[in-house]
Protein backbone atom coordinates (compact mmCIF):
# COMPACT_ATOMS: atom_id res chain seq x y z
CA UNK A 1 0.00 0.00 0.00
CA UNK A 2 0.95 3.77 -0.64
CA UNK A 3 -0.74 6.80 0.11
CA UNK A 4 -1.65 10.03 -2.23
CA UNK A 5 -1.82 13.71 -0.95
CA UNK A 6 -4.76 15.89 -1.62
CA UNK A 7 -5.44 19.21 -0.68
CA UNK A 8 -7.93 21.94 -1.79
CA UNK A 9 -8.71 25.73 -0.45
CA UNK A 10 -11.73 27.37 -2.07
CA UNK A 11 -14.90 29.14 -1.35
CA UNK A 12 -16.68 26.69 1.28
CA UNK A 13 -20.18 27.79 -0.73
CA UNK A 14 -19.04 26.10 -3.95
CA UNK A 15 -18.99 22.53 -1.83
CA UNK A 16 -22.63 22.33 -2.28
CA UNK A 17 -22.14 21.98 -6.19
CA UNK A 18 -22.67 18.14 -5.36
CA UNK A 19 -22.77 17.00 -8.90
CA UNK A 20 -19.37 17.93 -9.84
CA UNK A 21 -18.21 15.87 -6.59
CA UNK A 22 -19.46 12.87 -8.06
CA UNK A 23 -17.02 10.41 -10.29
CA UNK A 24 -20.57 10.01 -12.38
CA UNK A 25 -20.30 13.57 -13.22
CA UNK A 26 -18.56 14.79 -16.38
CA UNK A 27 -17.32 17.72 -15.19
CA UNK A 28 -15.60 15.45 -12.29
CA UNK A 29 -12.24 15.09 -13.45
CA UNK A 30 -11.96 18.57 -14.35
CA UNK A 31 -13.19 20.01 -11.41
CA UNK A 32 -10.80 21.29 -8.89
CA UNK A 33 -13.58 20.39 -5.84
CA UNK A 34 -12.85 17.58 -3.57
CA UNK A 35 -15.04 14.59 -3.76
CA UNK A 36 -17.83 13.75 -1.91
CA UNK A 37 -16.52 10.32 -0.40
CA UNK A 38 -12.40 10.43 0.40
CA UNK A 39 -11.70 7.32 -2.12
CA UNK A 40 -12.89 9.20 -5.15
CA UNK A 41 -9.82 11.70 -4.92
CA UNK A 42 -8.36 8.43 -6.94
CA UNK A 43 -10.41 8.96 -9.67
CA UNK A 44 -8.84 12.48 -10.27
CA UNK A 45 -6.10 12.87 -12.41
CA UNK A 46 -3.05 12.53 -11.25
CA UNK A 47 -1.95 16.23 -11.69
CA UNK A 48 -3.86 16.55 -8.80
CA UNK A 49 -1.77 14.89 -6.11
CA UNK A 50 0.24 16.87 -3.87
CA UNK A 51 2.29 14.22 -2.82
CA UNK A 52 2.66 9.99 -3.11
CA UNK A 53 3.96 8.41 0.26
CA UNK A 54 5.43 4.73 0.77
CA UNK A 55 5.79 5.62 4.44
CA UNK A 56 2.31 6.56 6.64
CA UNK A 57 4.87 8.84 8.81
CA UNK A 58 5.75 10.78 6.08
CA UNK A 59 2.22 11.13 4.94
CA UNK A 60 1.37 12.58 8.33
CA UNK A 61 4.51 14.93 8.42
CA UNK A 62 2.98 16.43 5.67
CA UNK A 63 -0.86 16.61 6.65
CA UNK A 64 0.92 18.85 9.71
CA UNK A 65 2.46 20.86 7.13
CA UNK A 66 -0.12 21.70 5.24
CA UNK A 67 -2.29 22.01 8.57
CA UNK A 68 0.32 24.66 9.64
CA UNK A 69 -0.25 26.20 6.35
CA UNK A 70 -3.72 27.13 6.97
CA UNK A 71 -4.22 27.19 10.76
CA UNK A 72 -3.73 31.04 11.48
CA UNK A 73 -6.85 30.96 8.68
CA UNK A 74 -8.82 29.01 10.91
CA UNK A 75 -12.25 31.17 11.51
CA UNK A 76 -13.02 28.95 14.41
CA UNK A 77 -10.65 27.64 17.67
CA UNK A 78 -9.13 24.23 17.04
CA UNK A 79 -11.60 21.49 18.42
CA UNK A 80 -8.97 19.30 18.51
CA UNK A 81 -5.41 19.59 19.30
CA UNK A 82 -2.91 18.94 16.33
CA UNK A 83 -1.14 16.26 18.33
CA UNK A 84 -3.88 14.17 18.64
CA UNK A 85 -4.58 14.68 14.99
CA UNK A 86 -1.36 13.41 13.95
CA UNK A 87 -1.50 10.39 16.58
CA UNK A 88 -5.19 8.84 15.07
CA UNK A 89 -4.10 9.70 11.23
CA UNK A 90 -0.76 7.18 11.76
CA UNK A 91 -3.13 4.95 13.31
CA UNK A 92 -5.66 4.87 10.46
CA UNK A 93 -3.78 5.30 7.33
CA UNK A 94 -1.59 2.15 8.90
CA UNK A 95 -4.38 0.10 9.18
CA UNK A 96 -5.59 1.30 5.55
CA UNK A 97 -8.16 3.76 6.59
CA UNK A 98 -8.03 7.28 4.59
CA UNK A 99 -8.00 10.54 6.41
CA UNK A 100 -9.87 13.57 5.45
CA UNK A 101 -9.49 17.19 7.29
CA UNK A 102 -12.36 20.11 6.53
CA UNK A 103 -11.77 23.34 8.36
CA UNK A 104 -13.22 26.70 7.54
CA UNK A 105 -11.20 29.46 6.91
CA UNK A 106 -12.05 33.18 7.35
CA UNK A 107 -13.56 34.76 4.38
CA UNK A 108 -15.87 32.08 3.62
CA UNK A 109 -13.32 29.21 2.35
CA UNK A 110 -13.15 25.84 3.27
CA UNK A 111 -9.66 24.00 3.38
CA UNK A 112 -9.50 20.33 2.81
CA UNK A 113 -6.22 18.02 3.58
CA UNK A 114 -6.77 14.56 2.79
CA UNK A 115 -4.01 11.42 2.65
CA UNK A 116 -5.82 8.41 0.73
CA UNK A 117 -4.73 4.63 1.02
CA UNK A 118 -4.26 3.12 -2.92
CA UNK A 119 -5.31 0.63 -3.49
CA UNK A 120 -8.21 1.58 -1.19
CA UNK A 121 -10.71 -0.45 0.61
CA UNK A 122 -13.67 1.10 -0.39
CA UNK A 123 -13.40 2.16 -4.00
CA UNK A 124 -12.24 0.19 -7.41
CA UNK A 125 -10.35 3.15 -8.96
CA UNK A 126 -6.72 2.22 -10.08
CA UNK A 127 -3.95 3.78 -9.13
CA UNK A 128 -3.43 7.44 -10.90
CA UNK A 129 0.00 7.17 -10.89
CA UNK A 130 1.54 3.84 -11.55
CA UNK A 131 1.78 4.08 -14.90
CA UNK A 132 2.99 7.88 -15.09
CA UNK A 133 5.72 8.25 -12.39
CA UNK A 134 7.67 6.02 -10.01
CA UNK A 135 6.30 6.40 -6.72
CA UNK A 136 8.66 8.39 -3.73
Amino acid sequence: MHWHAYHWIGAGADRANEAERRPSSPEFPSSMLPPMRTGDWLAKPASRIAATFQEAEQAVDWMAGEYASVREAFLLPERVPLEDRLETALDLLSRGVDVQWGEWLQGGRFATIGVICCPNRHVTHPCPVLSERPLR
